[in-house]
């Protein structure tokens, strides 16, 4: 589903609320083995955004629509790429229904505004975590989904194999961002004098690019890459300097003040990562469900027999008991979400790798 917000709108509920202080979306339905282990799902406190979430019967996700890989707008009205599939994971967690997500397209400087409004429950838009929006923003990052940092796009031909080699150009940003001042510190810090030029969109930042107006451009890897990816002379007219100059820690983010809600949504992420590691899937969940091992059948909410009795665990976050078992079924783990979309633009795991694997996608224990 898809929901625009009013702009207009939403600055102005900002206000009182201111002054007043990136699997498919055909999933097979989820096994009736892993229903009926299911307890009730636990009743949230009255006013909570998990309340509401419940009571609407859908998870309002501030995403945007043409960022090739993470969020990409279909003609059919439905959003592809891993931000859009993170949004479809929080909805299966909460509703057990992937496809209750309401996907709303927000531009770059309006992804706060929305959220302190209450436009959107959570924002999963390839955000940087940084100091200053964890406070000043009024927001709650949650588990990072995407270790990213910043670099440098130029022109195949350009005569520019290193950032060093750029000496008084103009390099072109999207306003608002990170970015911007990341950029001004860099060619600071290396004494290069660029002329970091900003703009309120990609859309006019890529016109300015294609015009010749820019000598670089300059944002997360990752998004270079996907933008590369479409790039209207081809992806080979392009190449990405071999540079990173910046940490850039995307991740979900929700309003503060809402604990049981943020909860909610980390333990959400956090699910595709530990299904990774125990190399449950989409395709193979169902298999994991008879397991004896008991990790894993706390992890699915299957029902664990003791001498004691049987009971399912529930670690009394707000979430059904068999909140992993949907997320997994219904949209994959973490490596799946990643291979399926990110994979084929040419990003490799790197640091978003398990810890196993020498990255840092790392769980904490489900007991």
């Amino acid at each position: 589903m898809k929901k625009t917000v009013g702009i207009l709108a939403a600055l102005a509920a900002a206000t009182l609320v201111v002054s007043g202080c990136a699997a498919s979306t055909d999933a097979e339905p989820a096994a009736e083995t892993a229903a009926e282990t299911t307890t009730e799902t636990p009743t949230a406190s009255a006013g909570s955004v998990l309340a509401a979430v419940q009571e609407a019967g859908a998870v309002r996700c501030g995403t945007r629509d043409a960022l090739p890989g993470f969020a990409v707008l279909q003609e059919d009205g439905t959003h592809v790429g891993f931000d859009s599939d993170f949004c479809r994971v929080i909805a299966a967690a909460v509703l057990g229904d992937a496809d209750a997500a309401d996907m709303v397209d927000l531009e770059t400087s309006d992804r706060f505004t929305a959220l302190q409004s209450g436009s959107i429950d959570v924002l999963v838009r390839n955000t940087t975590w940084t100091a200053s929006r964890d406070g000043a923003e009024a927001s709650t990052f949650v588990q990072t989904n995407f270790y990213d940092g910043q670099g440098m796009m130029v022109e195949s031909g350009s005569g520019y194999d290193s950032i060093s080699d750029m000496n008084g150009a103009v390099v072109c940003v999207a306003k608002g961002t990170t970015t911007e001042g990341n950029a001004a510190l860099e060619s600071s810090r290396l004494g290069l004098g660029w002329e970091v030029r900003p703009f309120d969109d990609t859309d006019l930042l890529q016109e300015a690019f294609l015009a010749g107006q820019c000598d670089g451009w300059s944002s997360d890897v990752s998004q270079l890459t996907g933008f590369r990816s479409a790039y209207p002379d081809g992806a080979d007219s392009l190449e990405i300097l071999p540079e990173v100059f910046s940490k850039e820690p995307l991740g979900p983010a929700v309003l503060d003040g809402d604990t049981q809600w943020a909860q909610v949504v980390n333990w959400a992420i956090l699910a595709t990562i530990q299904a990774e590691e125990f190399g449950i899937t989409s395709a193979n969940v169902d298999s994991f469900l008879t397991s004896e091992d008991v990790t894993i059948q706390r992890f699915l909410g299957v029902e664990i027999t003791t001498d004691e009795g049987s009971a399912v665990l529930d670690p009394g976050l707000g979430l059904p008991t068999d909140f992993a078992y949907q997320v997994v079924k219904q949209v994959g783990n973490y490596g799946e979400i990643f291979e399926r979309h990110l994979t084929p633009l040419g990003l490799e795991r790197g640091v978003n790798a398990l810890w196993t694997d020498g990255g840092l996608m790392y769980a904490p224990p489900y007991r």
